[in-house]
């Protein structure tokens, strides 16, 4: 096949599928649009516009998670809307490889800034390619693709305006064989609560010394020999710009830029007497280098604004040349640092304290929404909320838990992914108008097959029942007018019913037919906070003749029902919320008539 002259862009969503990716989505955003709309008209990749950034990143995140190498697009503005999503997953990790596009705009030419996201990637701590023609474009999508796999980690590839638009022959290589990753329910993975995240953080923080030394053994980081007692460290297309200027001077081309490789950059000197970096906007490369204690010409010559060109960089190295070589540095690297450990503490010197770990409350109105979710053969998608409790054991009604909002868009990519309705998302009243909203919208747009259970407990229960939209209280506790989220989502276009978890048998009955129901709908289970409402407590009493031992009961979670030798017990925190008594098959819990408190 002849090489073909393509864009950046195009190269990139050629190279994804080359690659076997098979999910690509987006915000259009200049320098960044084409690659979606090129990845739409190929075959082997299902490729969408999402409603923002953020909806973009998680819906990305849903598709990898199914078992799909997918490419997420947005220019470097976008990438701040995507950034809760987008802290979460590089310490949750992928499954297929996620590959994050972030395009960079130095000049502004469609921009309200000129923000230099190469320091997202350090910040993040996952690693981040640099291509810097079309031809690269194409080749390191392979490579993202396959670092996202093997370090379980988004990639991000870091482009700017003349490498998303300018145009270049592209050889096309051999196509990749991708065998599909079967999705692995990994809650201490995937469901980014406190004690969860702790651990991948520390993992996280491992695998950027596993990176670093990937870094150095990197073919996309090599030294080209030169003529001239003179180095240039460089990457992207700031390498295009140095090498014309400079065609005789010693190069150090960064196309795998974080972590830095130390020891390769410490090999480069050894080569040269004096070293410039040339790098567009932020001095990224620079501050590095010069915290290894090595002497380098960067900022003060360099412009820290707009793009480079050759004549740029010539005109502002030849001075420094001229100048005679500038006196070595120490040649030494410093150790990378050792992960920060605690000190070990026996276990004899630490008081007993009994184990209290968080749990929904006596007659959450949740409880009973898991208990028939667990019953399906669908992967809950879970949020931001006290519900997210609900991923915990005895429960586990939730398999995932990334950011405020992002269920509905997980959802949604996971279902396109494997293009049937396979998972459900799972959202907090407070949270579906914090940024449910825009994911369901596109989710409708999308055409996508999936259910969303909306836990309408009309308040936002995490933070200690603030108001919000769906309850019109403002912080004074003044009324406002308050949105009706049914009426929102069939405003939308979305099916959309209620229920009322004191009745479970008809709440179970209506999500078990709406999975069935092709399309996508929407259930409000209208429930108010336990700690908010004022309930009638009942009386419940165990029999214990019918009583086996089954667990059905203990399932659920409920801290007023404690196993006991020969039947459970009910403890006097219960407030006789019956889901209990519903969920049993013996009749051994009964419930009392109410009783005012």
């Amino acid at each position: 096949m002849q090489p073909q002259l393509m864009s950046g862009n195009e190269a990139i969503a050629h190279g994804a599928v080359r690659a076997g990716g098979g999910f690509a989505c987006g915000y259009p955003g200049t320098p960044s649009t084409e690659i979606v709309e090129t990845a739409a008209k190929l075959e082997g990749i299902h490729a969408q516009w999402c409603v923002n950034e953020k909806v973009a990143m998680e819906t990305a995140v849903g598709a990898s998670l199914a078992g799909t190498r997918t490419v997420v697009t947005m220019k470097h503005v976008g990438l701040n809307v995507a950034m809760d999503p987008f802290m979460a997953v590089s310490l949750a990790g992928v499954n297929a490889g996620l590959v994050v596009v972030s395009a960079d705009d130095p000049g502004m030419h469609s921009s309200q800034n000129e923000q230099d996201n190469r320091t997202l990637a350090r910040f993040a701590k996952i690693p981040l390619l640099e291509p810097s023609d079309s031809q690269e474009a194409y080749d390191f999508m392979a490579e993202a693709f396959a670092l996202s796999e093997e370090f379980d980690t988004p990639v991000m590839l870091r482009t700017t305006t003349r490498v998303s638009h300018g145009r270049g022959l592209v050889a096309a290589r051999e196509p990749i064989a991708v065998e599909p990753r079967p999705y692995e329910r990994q809650i201490s993975k995937y469901v980014m609560v406190p004690a969860n995240a702790k651990g991948r953080n520390h993992r996280a923080l491992e695998r950027l010394q596993e990176l670093r030394a990937r870094s150095e053994a990197s073919a996309l980081n090599v030294i080209e020999p030169g003529t001239m007692d003179f180095g240039i460290i460089t990457s992207g297309v700031a390498y295009e710009y140095a090498k014309e200027a400079f065609p005789e001077a010693w190069i150090l081309k960064l196309g795998f830029s974080n972590p830095l490789p130390y020891a390769k950059v410490l090999e480069f000197y050894g080569h040269v007497s004096k070293v410039a970096v040339v790098e567009e906007l932020d001095p990224f490369i620079e501050e590095q280098v010069r915290a290894m204690g090595l002497p380098v010409i960067g900022k003060e010559a360099i412009p820290a604004e707009g793009e480079l060109d050759q004549a740029t960089v010539y005109r502002a190295l030849a001075p420094h040349l001229a100048g005679g070589p500038a006196p070595r540095g120490p040649v030494s690297v410093p150790e990378p640092a050792q992960l920060a450990m605690a000190p070990e503490v026996d276990a004899k010197d630490l008081p007993v304290l009994p184990v209290r770990p968080p749990v929904l409350c006596p007659g959450c109105p949740h409880r009973g929404v898991f208990s028939t979710l667990r019953k399906r053969r669908m992967v809950p998608m879970g949020d931001i909320g006290c519900y997210t409790l609900g991923a915990l054991a005895p429960l586990l009604a939730l398999d995932t838990s990334l950011c405020m909002g992002a269920s509905i868009g997980m959802m949604a990519g996971f279902n396109k992914a494997l293009g049937r309705k396979a998972a459900v998302g799972v959202i907090g009243d407070s949270t579906f108008f914090h940024s449910g909203i825009t994911a369901l919208l596109d989710a409708r747009y999308n055409e996508v097959e999936g259910l969303v259970v909306i836990l309408d407990n009309r308040t936002t229960a995490m933070t200690g029942q603030q108001g919000h939209p769906g309850t019109g209280i403002h912080p004074d506790g003044s009324d406002g007018p308050a949105i009706d989220i049914v009426r929102v989502c069939l405003g939308i276009g979305v099916r959309c019913s209620t229920a009322d978890v004191a009745d479970y048998k008809a709440l179970d009955k209506l999500i078990k037919d709406e999975i069935k129901t092709p399309g996508l709908g929407v259930i409000v289970v209208q429930s108010p906070c336990i700690l908010l409402a004022r309930p009638e407590k009942r009386t419940v009493e165990v029999v214990a003749e019918n009583c086996n031992m089954c667990g059905l009961c203990l399932a659920i979670g409920c801290p007023a029902i404690a196993p006991g030798d020969d039947f459970i017990s009910i403890l006097e925190n219960c407030i006789g919320c019956g889901l209990c008594a519903d969920i049993c098959n013996r009749a051994a819990i009964l419930i009392e008539p109410a009783v005012a408190v």
